[in-house]
């Protein structure tokens, strides 16, 4: 070798320089090539990345770096989802402006993500707060408004009356604003949706043609849409004179339980509730009361369930003269169902827990099989299993399902007023996507509203976010800015006004993988042409949190864009899709409780087992023996391994990994260590590890390029044992790291390289220099080559060294993915299992290529296989090719 030790710290900005001189990774779309477009969830420009983002991208750009050696024109772009509070915020703080810190930050973070030495297409990098992305957001927008998939109405959203900002469900904590602290309130705001629950439908039954989505998604995005097939049933209230409605609407998926029934539950902003609150100051005061829980069905449930009974009666509908009380409830939504809900307390938990709270009672009326109907009660638990129909009059004795659909025939065919009483009905958990936003740092909804014309289109685009705004006071700039939002309208002239509204983040995401396919074009947010050449997404890589809404609005999003023209016959936009785990730490904390990082920590093995030690710092104190005061190191608490996170300390810096072992060695660590499904366990050792064997690589193939062959030299015609057994090991290597790549398990293929590393290294000590024959060195020169190929998808940098070292011209980025030999791994002995009538009794093992006849005869002189026979005739032998022998008597 000419040099021992690999130097990561000078190799590596060396070989990104190349690649960057030489547009490696620039994709052309007009080629010939098969198309293979790997994508990777772009990431919020925070300005630091993190461990997830390094591992979230080294498995997506070794999938590209692979596919791209098998042949493939590789599509592997990179962008920035720009626009949020966090700016807005930082905004605030700094006194700065929200595209300063985000342009700053893409920078910095852009040179984080060069530093890992990705195959990334940046000539293809957008950022969705640039007016050059977000007017052609603006123009489908506008496309789907005339296309009848946008529409504006009242909404209940969570208003933060100190930021002066609509709150996603998710920040409302303990009833209050995440950031403000303030209490929230549920506020009635005209808001722009999108119409996704028109493709609720479609969206469900679309999922079975995701085969290569993991189940947990498909399954988490099937409840989020949560179709149901159930009963509207109508409930006359009993006469009142201070209420003008004759009827009260509950859709249930339970109707068999109706004889159960104890109450029904308004939810508290229903107009009978609102109506009754009018005449009931108690109840009004109840009411604003529940404004302040969030309006997010986790908040609802895990809210102690209350309630007020508003005097009103609804009859039973199979009983006239069985009035049930009616709720107001703080557990009943609006947007689910009808608002209302009858309340069966004996099979539905949440009922169980109001009416017993309130002392209504609760009566069985569903019965698990093999228990005596007269001594089953109900206490805390409601009973929601299987069963047969008792207490229900003509309903006894039915199963559950025939319960149903008896109770839905009988109230199709009973009158109430003009209507029937009971009508089946298909309900989707799914609701419109509410997309605005009072907010600044996002982009504009193109509206201009007039008095007289009502919304209309903004005839300019892109309707572009001003400058000069400020931050020193709560609420959206954009309300209180002195000119931009004035202007005249389109139509008629007259003064009229800027929507200042902006659109949800998840808009934003919802369509930057088209973008990519031709990001260049500035007449429309695609080219026909391309978006059906890239489209969709081959492998698409990220985080199971984004499992419902950004995959939910994105399938929507194409839908939508298909709708208006956009698209062409495209639905789905991601083909596979895989979820990674996290990059999880421990935490460790010192005495007085507070959190420190890795970095400032030190872990020692002792004689009581291993424990930490915090950095720099020991305190006055006895030795163990008593002999008088000495430094003591100051012991640390080691907690248990979390996701990292800024809030526990418990964060590594990629820039420290980089700098100390290079980024091949993160980028092996991240590989190596666990499943890339499930969460890899960052330790200090396990990064030594992978930096030692970055070095023996290194040494092995600076070893190998020794001993082989010049690189333009023939096989000889004959190969000797030790020749073919070094072919057959980097063949079957190959083949496997092939298999891996393929199937994303990228630990295996990690695994496979070291066993590779292991056999070759044997074979250079078991064979002397005087030994090594034309055709040793033709096979270690292949095999070098396979050794670099195979892990150079996950360590580039180093593979491009070992590659020139080995005297190869070119890239090896460059490279293509060789053709293994599968008949040189072929075993020439398989082992087949021999079964007597079916039952095994024994293992034969015998030459792969045999005949059957001679396959027969070994299989019936086996000894289990005579003691099984017990001198019987054999009426036939059944050979399944090297599977299984089955001898039939």
């Amino acid at each position: 070798m000419d040099c021992e030790r690999y130097n990561a710290r000078e190799t590596e900005p060396k070989w990104r320089a190349l690649w960057d001189e030489s547009g490696t990774f620039r994709t052309l779309n007009e080629e010939s090539r098969p198309k293979y477009y790997v994508l990777e969830m772009f990431p919020y420009p925070s300005g630091r990345i993190h461990m997830g983002h390094v591992r979230n991208y080294t498995m997506g750009d070794v999938i590209a770096r692979f596919k791209r050696a098998r042949g493939f024109n590789v599509l592997h772009p990179m962008g920035w989802d720009a626009f949020g509070m966090p700016a807005e915020n930082a905004a605030m703080q700094n006194k700065s402006h929200p595209a300063a810190w985000t342009y700053a930050n893409i920078a910095s973070m852009k040179a984080q993500l060069k530093s890992m030495g990705l195959s990334l297409d940046w000539s293809r990098e957008i950022a969705t707060c640039d007016p050059s992305y977000y007017k052609h957001q603006q123009r489908m927008f506008l496309d789907f408004l005339a296309a009848g998939l946008v529409d504006r109405k009242q909404s209940k959203v969570n208003w933060d009356p100190v930021d002066h900002t609509v709150l996603a469900n998710e920040q409302v904590i303990d009833g209050r604003g995440w950031r403000s602290g303030a209490l929230v309130e549920q506020r009635e705001l005209t808001q722009w949706f999108f119409k996704i629950s028109d493709f609720a439908e479609d969206l469900l039954r679309a999922l079975d043609d995701l085969p290569r989505w993991p189940e947990k998604v498909r399954l988490m995005q099937a409840n989020w849409i949560g179709r149901s097939e159930g009963l509207l049933v109508r409930f006359e209230i009993a006469p009142a004179p201070s209420i003008e409605a004759g009827e009260v609407e509950v859709y249930t998926t339970r109707p068999d339980t109706l004889f159960g029934a104890k109450f029904i539950a308004l939810a508290p902003d229903h107009p009978i509730a609102a109506e009754r609150a009018k005449a009931d100051p108690a109840l009004a005061a109840f009411i604003a009361e529940c404004q302040h829980l969030g309006t997010s069905e986790a908040a609802v449930e895990t809210a102690e369930k209350r309630g007020y009974d508003t005097g009103l009666r609804v009859r039973h509908p199979f009983d006239p003269d069985w009035l049930l009380p009616v709720y107001a409830a703080n557990f009943v939504l609006m947007d689910y169902g009808t608002g209302a809900i009858f309340g069966c307390p004996a099979h539905d938990q949440r009922d169980l827990d109001f009416s017993n709270v309130y002392g209504l009672g609760n009566a069985p009326v569903v019965c698990p099989q093999g228990v005596d109907p007269a001594s089953f009660t109900i206490t805390d638990a409601a009973y929601d299993g299987e069963g047969v129909l008792i207490n229900s009059r003509f309903l006894d004795g039915l199963t559950i399902e025939s319960a149903k659909e008896e109770v839905a025939r009988r109230l199709e065919t009973t009158p109430l007023g003009n209507r029937p009483q009971g009508k089946r009905q298909v309900n989707f958990r799914l609701r419109d996507w509410g997309i605005s936003r009072q907010r600044y740092w996002g982009c504009p909804i193109p509206i201009i509203h007039c008095e007289a014309c009502g919304p209309v289109p903004a005839p300019e685009l892109p309707v572009e976010l001003p400058k000069d705004v400020t931050f020193d006071e709560p609420g959206n700039p954009l309300d209180r800015h002195p000119t931009w939002k004035h202007v005249a309208c389109p139509c008629c002239g007259a003064p009229a006004r800027r929507e200042t509204d902006t659109m949800d983040t998840f808009v934003d995401s919802s369509w930057y993988f088209a973008r990519f396919t031709d990001p260049w074009n500035e007449a429309a947010p695609t080219s026909a042409g391309l978006v059906e050449r890239w489209l969709p997404v081959d492998q698409y890589i990220g985080g199971i949190e984004h499992a419902i809404l950004h995959l939910l609005y994105a399938r929507f999003f194409t839908r939508a864009m298909q709708a208006t023209g956009h698209v062409g016959a495209l639905k789905e936009p991601f083909a596979g899709l895989f979820t990674q785990g996290m990059v999880v730490h421990e935490t460790y904390r010192t005495k007085d409780g507070a959190w420190l990082n890795p970095s400032e920590v030190e872990i020692k093995q002792t004689p009581e087992g291993r424990k930490a030690f915090r950095l720099g710092h020991s305190r006055l104190g006895h030795d163990r023996l008593g002999h008088g005061p000495e430094m003591v190191e100051e012991d640390v608490d080691i907690g248990p391994i979390e996701k990292m996170s800024k809030s526990k300390r418990n964060t590594v810096d990629p820039d420290e990994i980089i700098e100390t072992y290079g980024a091949d060695t993160a980028r092996w660590f991240v590989l190596s260590d666990s499943p890339p499904e499930r969460d890899v366990i960052w330790t200090e050792e396990g990064v030594q590890g992978s930096a030692k064997f970055v070095q023996r690589l290194w040494r092995l193939v600076g070893e190998l390029a020794d001993l082989a062959a010049p690189n333009d030299e023939v096989w000889p015609e004959d190969l000797s044992e030790p020749a073919l057994k070094i072919r057959k090991a980097a063949h079957a290597a190959l083949i496997k790291v092939e298999e891996d790549i393929e199937r994303l398990r990228f630990n295996r293929a990690v695994a496979q390289v070291h066993d590779l590393a292991n056999k070759l290294s044997a074979a250079i000590g078991a064979i002397e220099s005087a030994e090594i024959g034309a055709d040793i060195r033709r096979a270690f020169r292949e095999a070098a080559e396979f050794l670099v190929l195979c892990f150079a998808p996950m360590m580039p940098h180093l593979a491009e060294e070992c590659w020139a070292r080995l005297g190869n011209a070119g890239l090896v980025a460059e490279a293509a993915w060789p053709t293994a030999d599968r008949a040189l791994v072929v075993e020439d002995a398989i082992t087949l299992p021999v079964q007597v009538n079916g039952k095994k009794r024994g293992d034969l093992v015998i030459a792969r290529d045999a005949k059957n006849e001679a396959i027969e005869a070994a299989a019936l002189a086996l000894d289990g296989i005579q003691r099984a026979l017990e001198g019987r005739a054999v009426k036939k032998i059944i050979i399944v090719p090297q599977r299984i022998v089955n001898v039939v008597v």
